[in-house]
């Protein structure tokens, strides 16, 4: 669950600008658990998302939070990490999933 009064205190649109994406089994699975498809992914991460820290599941390593909209329109929540392999920068979303109603009201009164 979003903590939605923490994306709400600290949003900010950011470029992600990496090599490319870190995908195996695990993460491609959780992804596509709600029905959010790879491609999707990439392209909300690679267009100018609204994120924020996840600082609730930060603990072993920065997470991010990243809120948009897919080529349709449907608003998606996009939970990330970044990773190096062999110097170049990755991005691994953790899970993805459509952004529920009362989320996408959050999201459309901050001016998305």
């Amino acid at each position: 669950m979003v903590d939605t009064r923490m994306y709400e205190a600290h949003p900010y649109v950011m470029r992600i600008t990496v090599a490319g994406f870190d995908w195996d089994e695990g993460n491609r699975a959780k992804c596509r658990k709600h029905g959010v498809s790879i491609a999707e992914i990439e392209a909300l991460l690679s267009g100018d998302p609204h994120v924020a820290p996840d600082l609730r599941h930060s603990a072993a390593e920065d997470r991010f939070i990243a809120v948009g909209r897919n080529a349709r329109g449907r608003a998606l929540f996009v939970a990330f990490t970044f990773r190096t392999r062999e110097g170049e920068s990755l991005v691994r979303p953790v899970s993805a999933r459509y952004m529920h109603k009362k989320e996408v009201e959050a999201y459309e009164t901050q001016g998305s």
